[in-house]
């Protein structure tokens, strides 16, 4: 059965993907509610969009503070709110270990190419987009994956595939490839929420881990 799936969305930039995850859900498209949108920086436009949406929001900043109390504090405000999944849209920072073994099986991440390639630190953003047209790929795509200790190494929940067109720039690419960023969020939202992927989520308990790539739009 389908339920409404507690989702805290941590960011740090622009906040497109947020706005898009909260416009699905406001749309009667997402069987999902925002618990708390959590920032890493003051003044990231993303905490900006969330206010002017009414999210209850939170502004917990990484520099100068300890990685032990900024988990506790992150953890304890999650706890507060209810949350049971905790999506990374465009979150920049490198969480702690202490928050990740909190928060094990219920986090997940959006990356804009076909993991493996071209994950890992360093590699987000532009720098993504550029990587995938140097290498000369044919195609990219977006990959939700459970978030564990090793950057971009968690398994691959869903993709969506987009072909490389021959024009194409980093920034062409990054426009044309958020739909399909967003898409592979709200089928991985929609597979927790009716209990297709379980919470926590556990590679391998449920069988072969469901990284049916979805087909390009």
């Amino acid at each position: 059965m389908t339920r409404i799936l507690s989702v805290a969305v941590l960011v740090s930039g622009e906040g497109t993907t947020l706005d898009a995850f909260a416009e699905a859900i406001h749309g009667g498209h997402l069987p999902a509610r925002v618990a708390v949108v959590i920032a890493d920086r003051p003044h990231a436009p993303a905490i900006e969009r969330a206010r002017r949406r009414g999210l209850p929001t939170a502004v917990l900043p990484f520099r100068g503070v300890a990685e032990e109390a900024w988990s506790r504090s992150a953890s304890d405000l999650l706890r507060e709110r209810g949350t049971e999944l905790v999506l990374l849209a465009g979150f920049l920072s490198i969480l702690p270990g202490a928050f990740l073994t909190e928060w094990e099986g219920r986090i997940i991440n959006v990356h804009p190419s076909l993991l493996p390639r071209h994950g890992g630190r360093g590699m987000f953003g532009r720098h993504v987009h550029a990587a995938v047209l140097a290498s000369g790929d044919r195609e990219t795509g977006a990959s939700v994956h459970l978030v564990t200790r090793d950057v971009d190494q968690g398994p691959v929940l869903w993709q969506e595939r987009l072909s490389v067109a021959a024009d194409d720039t980093p920034e062409t690419l990054r426009e044309r490839l958020r739909p399909a960023e967003d898409r592979a969020i709200g089928e991985v939202v929609r597979r927790f929420a009716d209990g297709t992927l379980p919470l926590p989520f556990r590679p391998g308990a449920a069988g072969r881990t469901p990284a049916g790539a979805g087909a390009e739009r």
